[in-house]
């Protein structure tokens, strides 16, 4: 293998972030870019990009490039799709053709615990056509499940366990600016999260089933919350005004119960700007035990950096992994990779 080819489904914000950082990487392919949005379609990768000099042309057949196109991998990374049931069709098309797939849709992460036959559908579909599907990312890929998982294994015993981010949103798009209700009055966020419209971080139910499981913490009942952040101050982004008394942002938390007790809560509060009323950003995790563990990372780690990063440096790890449905729990350890990716999965391959 020369180079593994790569097919982007999905050409965002956090797609387009992703796209670069495979230009930029030794034994990376981009055989092939998929986007619906008619500004997109027909320009060259690299032309729409503005960055590196990759000659693809984007196309809005996913069928069509699926079935002519030869690829090891698809990254699928589609803003509006964060939902097992809305991105199952996409997913079991990528299957079909045999491709493996990476997906950044949040409840991706963990689905068995909230679509149990579609995840099996998907599982007994990937062993039959030898392929590997992996949901990723940041938030619930990440931070907020995988490292904390990884942070318990030098403890004798686990009583608890508290972690949050405080992120900007400022540089992310439009669609996921709007889920958390920037730009809103606080009535029409009351009714955008009663709608599932304003959704907060999705995927936290699943990002707490993943580690109870894990860890073998029991718990009786899940209980999440999202509240609007009000904004004192006048903010703008290229694609939303937020005036004073409106609002900036959701804070999102979910907390498992066990007789009563929290046994894990997690909380993800996002807005934009939150430095004009001086929030910092951060990533904290607290974990109570045989001994406790406090953890802050200051600047918190960029939603779309982190989030491309992390599903394009588990590319070897899924090309090398058995087929079927996986989650992060499956993988060898994530990790950033320098080296040639062709000769990173010959390594896992050993």
């Amino acid at each position: 293998m020369e180079n593994i080819k790569v097919i982007f489904w999905g050409l965002g914000v956090i797609g387009s972030e992703m796209a670069r950082m495979t230009l930029d990487k030794e034994g990376l392919e981009i055989v092939g870019a998929i986007d619906k949005e008619k500004s997109k379609v027909g320009l060259k990768l690299s032309e729409y990009l503005n960055y590196g000099n990759s000659y693809i042309v984007i196309n809005n057949n996913p069928i069509e490039i699926l079935k002519s196109v030869e690829a090891d991998i698809v990254i699928l990374a589609i803003d509006s799709d964060s939902f097992v049931e809305s991105i199952f069709p996409k997913i079991k098309l990528i299957i079909q053709n045999k491709i493996n797939c990476i997906i950044i849709s949040e409840e991706m992460i963990y689905p068995n615990s909230i679509e149990s036959n579609l995840s099996k559908e998907l599982d007994d579909l990937a062993k039959i056509n030898n392929v590997t599907v992996l949901g990723t990312g940041i938030n619930t890929g990440f931070m907020l499940n995988s490292l904390i998982m990884m942070l318990t294994a030098s403890y004798k015993n686990i009583k608890s366990i508290r972690a949050s981010r405080v992120t900007d949103l400022s540089g992310l798009g439009r669609t996921i600016i709007k889920s958390q209700g920037v730009g809103t009055t606080i009535q029409e966020f009351e009714k955008g999260t009663e709608r599932g419209t304003i959704k907060g971080q999705i995927g936290f139910a699943q990002s707490i089933s993943m580690i109870a499981n894990t860890l073998g913490l029991r718990y009786d009942e899940i209980v999440e919350s999202k509240e609007p952040i009000i904004s004192n101050t006048y903010r703008e982004t290229d694609t939303v005004i937020v005036h004073p008394g409106m609002v900036a942002g959701c804070n999102h938390i979910a907390i498992a119960y066990r007789n009563n007790k929290k046994i894990i809560a997690l909380e993800h509060t996002q807005q934009i700007y939150p430095q004009c009323e001086g929030f910092e950003t951060g990533d904290y995790i607290d974990i109570y035990g045989n001994g406790n563990l406090h953890l802050c990372i200051t600047q918190d780690i960029c939603s779309n950096i982190g989030t491309a990063a992390v599903a394009i440096n588990m590319i070897p790890q899924v090309l090398s992994s058995k087929s079927g449905l996986k989650t992060m729990i499956d993988m060898q350890i994530p990790h950033v990779i320098e080296n040639n990716f062709v000769d990173q999965l010959k390594y896992y391959l050993k």
